[in-house]
């Protein structure tokens, strides 16, 4: 326990001791976001604010957790496949946010070009975990065979968590807000099963969350980009998996989950009737869009979060 809390103290200072240089160093740079023409109007002020934000949010999380693990004798395979996935989840995120800038508009990486990265990283944890625990995922004392089924079923986990949170990162204080309760839930959960290494990821991915916030709330300093958003979903879902509670992700990741089904069902119905079910999407900015502020929306999400979260503890622990 003390080790998780030394995790959760050492990336939070660490975060907001990055964020001021880099900050610095992006607004020198002119490095900033180039806002997509579809977004609600309200967003054009936003128009330079510095982005790629993750980088010092990644940085805290790798650092903070290999010192708190070789700390706690912890640092073993699985904390090496967790911290590399993480790692490229970040940079395939970074190129996302270069090649943005570097044609001064919101048009990075193509959606195939993305989700190919991701699917190649996704095979780390996937096949480590399936080296690890074969084939089977549990459910508290219920376990499922599902044989050569897992690795697929891994890989749309990862896949799936990284661009939902993605897709989450769209006001300000929002994916790192709705993201804590979602990494408090995996940590605990993966703590009562034995899982140390998860809990004390985990325990670093919140408190450089909470840094982040310091420069991300509303009106944000610095965007987390999709440095940030790609590899905090990724890391989320790789966490998951290595912890055990794959099964529960769609629970404490409740948020994550309802942002990318928006999106999913607004397409779907627009190709299918030429009609919106929403007034945008992700629903965050449906909500916008209806006269409820950023800092309102971050608020309500962040609390869903935080219920979707106690849900899932509560569900493992009866299941035990």
């Amino acid at each position: 326990m003390i080790m998780i809390a030394v995790a959760v103290l050492l990336s939070m200072v660490l975060c907001l001791l990055f964020g001021v240089p880099y900050i610095d160093f992006l607004k020198k740079k002119t490095i900033g976001q180039y806002i997509l023409d579809l977004a609600p109007e309200a967003h054009a002020k936003k128009q330079g604010t510095p982005t790629t934000g993750g980088v010092f949010i990644i940085l805290a999380i790798i650092i903070s957790s290999i010192i708190t693990l070789l700390m706690a004798e912890k640092m073993d395979n699985s904390a090496w496949i967790i911290l590399i996935t993480l790692f490229f989840m970040a940079l395939a995120g970074f190129q996302d946010d270069y090649l943005k800038i570097k044609g001064h508009e919101n048009k990075g990486l193509s959606p195939r070009g993305k989700l190919l990265r991701q699917f190649l990283i996704a095979l780390i944890p996937a096949f480590y975990a399936m080296q690890s625990y074969g084939t089977v995922i549990t459910l508290g004392q219920y376990s499922f065979d599902i044989g050569i089924f897992y690795p697929l079923l891994a890989v749309f986990i990862v896949t799936g968590a990284s661009n939902a949170y993605n897709l989450t990162d769209g006001l300000d204080g929002l994916a790192a807000s709705v993201g804590i309760p979602a990494f408090l839930a995996c940590g605990i959960i993966s703590y009562i099963d034995g899982h140390l290494v998860v809990s004390i990821v985990c325990a670093s991915a919140i408190g450089a969350s909470i840094g982040f916030l310091k420069y991300n709330k509303p009106k944000a300093q610095v965007f987390m980009g999709d440095t940030g958003s790609l590899a905090l979903g990724g890391l989320l879902a790789t966490l998951a998996i290595l912890g055990r509670c794959e099964l529960l992700l769609a629970i404490f990741g409740g948020m994550f989950v309802i942002e990318a089904l928006s999106v999913m069902l607004q397409v779907t119905s627009f190709k299918l009737t030429g009609k919106r079910i929403f007034k945008m999407s992700p629903i965050h900015h449906h909500f916008e869009l209806s006269g409820h502020s950023e800092r309102r929306i971050v608020v309500e999400f962040a609390l869903a979060s935080l219920i979707f979260s106690v849900i899932a503890i509560i569900l493992y622990i009866a299941l035990l």
